[in-house]
């Protein structure tokens, strides 16, 4: 287990397995409380009445952190790989950073502002999640086949080609229906009108959330061979 984590490949596995808790406990909560219906809620559903909504706050903040955190690593490691053996633009992989981060930005919005109280705000937090997300997974891809077979394997960059485009199929629908939906609600009744919306809007989502945990999950073995420092420097006398 040590050796799987070697390196900073700690830092997506610590990213993959804390999101995946937090969906899950949120989830877990949510149901035993009778807060949301077992089948098929939204992520934010989970996460929008006490004690749940503690519990995911925290939790989808600490996950944007981390996933700055891979990300940023992510951006030094391609950027160190770049100036050895040139293989793409420096552009496209700040252009990837950066669109990253601002899904990552989403993602705190979502946590702080539930979809009961500011709609408007969570929503957008959501759209940038989501769709900043499956864009800097498509960009990672293409970096990934760029470089290779010298910084990736073939398999690895099939996979994450795999993984974006599912979840760039989904996020289309999941938008789109979600739209469709007149009103804001935690339960559902299989007999309205806009109930089909919500279960097909709800699978997307769920699909598009755990592609990206997939997705970071292909980055641990890239982490294994980078080494974080820290250096302190003291310019001048006290």
């Amino acid at each position: 287990m040590l050796c799987f984590l070697r390196g900073m490949a700690f830092v997506p596995f610590l990213l993959v397995t804390w999101s995946s808790a937090a969906f899950i406990i949120s989830y877990v909560v949510a149901v035993l409380s009778g807060h949301v219906n077992p089948f098929l809620p939204y992520i934010s559903d989970t996460g929008t009445t006490p004690p749940e909504s503690g519990i995911f706050g925290f939790m989808i903040n600490f996950s944007a952190f981390l996933g700055a955190a891979t990300m940023y690593t992510r951006y030094k490691i391609v950027e160190k790989q770049n100036q050895t053996s040139r293989f793409s633009t420096p552009v496209f992989n700040l252009v990837s950073l950066v669109l990253g981060l601002v899904g990552c930005i989403g993602m705190g919005i979502v946590a702080n502002f539930q979809e009961l109280a500011v709609p408007v705000v969570h929503d957008g937090g959501a759209l940038l999640a989501f769709i900043c997300g499956v864009v800097y997974t498509l960009l990672q891809s293409i970096i990934s086949y760029k470089s290779c077979p010298q910084w990736n394997r073939l398999s690895t960059c099939h996979v994450r080609l795999a993984i974006s485009a599912i979840s760039c199929a989904a996020v289309i629908p999941m938008i789109a229906c979600a739209s469709l939906i007149s009103i804001t609600k935690l339960e559902w009744n299989p007999k309205e009108k806009d109930y089909v919306y919500h279960v097909v809007s709800a699978i997307c989502e769920w699909t598009v959330a755990f592609g990206f945990i997939f997705y970071f999950l292909t980055f641990v073995q890239d982490f294994q061979s980078v080494t974080l420092r820290i250096s302190t420097e003291i310019n001048g006398a006290v």
